[in-house]
């Protein structure tokens, strides 16, 4: 009995075990009206309906590519027997500000109700991560979930981002403050969007790589150390593999980590990511994903050196691949200080405690193509790291 209540306490335990499918395909003009990529995609449940979807382009993209709303267009009139469009294409603006202004979020859950999207629909986001981010998260929101189709168009999006469970926007300051897990419906990877990427853009996604290989695959490591050069002279064939490769990889370690939704404290894909986060912050986002993580992977492995987890050769090893890679490895806002005279980017430190629930678990290299979990940093050998960086540059 429950003390003078009369009421007896009880409790069911239970255990809900859902199984999540959906493939990531590789291909070539996913538009095409020959390429049946993306119609067998919305059709493989074999559901007898037509099947509707509602299209957001990213306006960086739309801007590269004039073209690209008609030739969507185009193929779901090719296909009108099994699928349709719910309104015209919609340009998005592009890049971090969409995920900066949560006005945005609401607009576009807005027009998902007014077009009567339901949870059989489809949202089919092309664009780069951020867009990805910020639109995925409104179809996350919708009727408790939309079927979302990704069409990753960079690097990062195709080989780490648009690959993932995650997305969420930028709020009171936070990366990624609000969000949700929400696996999508597909992935669809067409390597032409890639081509027509911006120097930056184009190698964004390449510090995701070095980041993977070095805490989950030596031979990939080896792969990124050979052809680092191939990647600033925009080798087609070499970047293709390296997507391929490290999508392969962070699908895997979602697929077989135990914890694809995070409720734990460990977070290994995050491996250089609580600098890389405040950095972006810090710049105004003038430092980009991409630059901010190969200086994150690069101040970690030299914290790691110095702790003795990886090899003095090992580490010089990951510099110059990532110089070769074309990444600056230096960045002045890195040793910026507040009022008290504290290095404001030990912040993302704190930031990263509270994300993951209070107490601090940072991923860190044990050895080239092995990881572990480290629950306190030594700050001072941290800000020593920070200034050998500097003296390196």
């Amino acid at each position: 009995m429950d003390g003078d209540t009369g009421m007896t306490t009880r409790s069911i335990s239970q255990t809900v075990t859902v199984t999540w499918d959906f493939p990531v395909t590789f291909t070539h003009g996913l538009f095409a009206p020959v390429n049946r990529v993306l119609v067998d995609t919305l059709c493989r449940l074999n559901e007898p309906r037509r099947h509707k979807a509602l299209v957001f382009i990213d306006g960086h993209v739309a801007s590269k590519r004039a073209e690209l709303s008609a030739e969507v267009s185009a193929y779901f009139a090719a296909h009108a027997e099994k699928i349709e469009l719910a309104m015209e294409p919609q340009v998005v603006p592009g890049g971090e500000a969409v995920k900066n202004n949560f006005t945005l979020v609401e607009c576009f859950m807005r027009l998902m109700l007014e077009r009567h999207m339901d949870r059989q629909s489809f949202i089919i986001i092309v664009g780069g991560g951020a867009v990805m981010d910020a639109v995925g998260l409104a179809a996350a929101l919708v009727h408790r979930g939309l079927r979302q189709v990704r069409v990753p168009t960079t690097v990062l999006g195709q080989n780490d981002a648009g690959v993932g469970v995650k997305n969420g926007v930028n709020f009171l300051g936070g990366k990624n403050a609000v969000g949700t897990f929400a696996p999508p419906f597909a992935v669809l990877n067409d390597f032409e969007f890639l081509l027509t990427l911006p120097q930056r853009d184009w190698l964004c996604g390449v510090a995701e790589a070095w980041k993977v290989a070095i805490i989950r695959d030596r031979q990939f490591f080896d792969w990124l150390s050979d052809n680092a050069v191939k990647f600033p002279a925009r080798d087609a064939a070499a970047m293709e593999q390296l997507v391929y490769r490290c999508a392969e990889e962070h699908l895997e370690h979602i697929r077989t980590n135990g914890d694809p939704f995070e409720y734990g404290r460990a977070r290994p894909l995050d491996f250089g990511h609580w600098s890389a986060h405040k950095l972006e912050l810090m710049s105004k986002f003038s430092v980009s994903h991409g630059e901010a993580v190969a200086f994150g992977v690069l101040l970690d492995s030299c914290y790691a050196r110095e702790q003795g987890w990886i090899s003095r050769e090992d580490y010089a090893t990951i510099e110059r691949g990532l110089r070769a890679s074309g990444f600056p490895l230096w960045h002045e806002e890195a040793l910026m200080r507040d009022s008290a005279g504290h290095l404001e980017i030990f912040a993302g430190i704190r930031d990263f405690r509270e994300h993951l629930g209070g107490e601090l678990c940072v991923t860190f290299p044990r050895g080239i193509g092995a990881r572990f979990e480290m629950h306190e940093i030594d700050l001072p050998m941290m800000e020593l790291c920070l200034k050998e960086l500097r003296e390196t540059r």
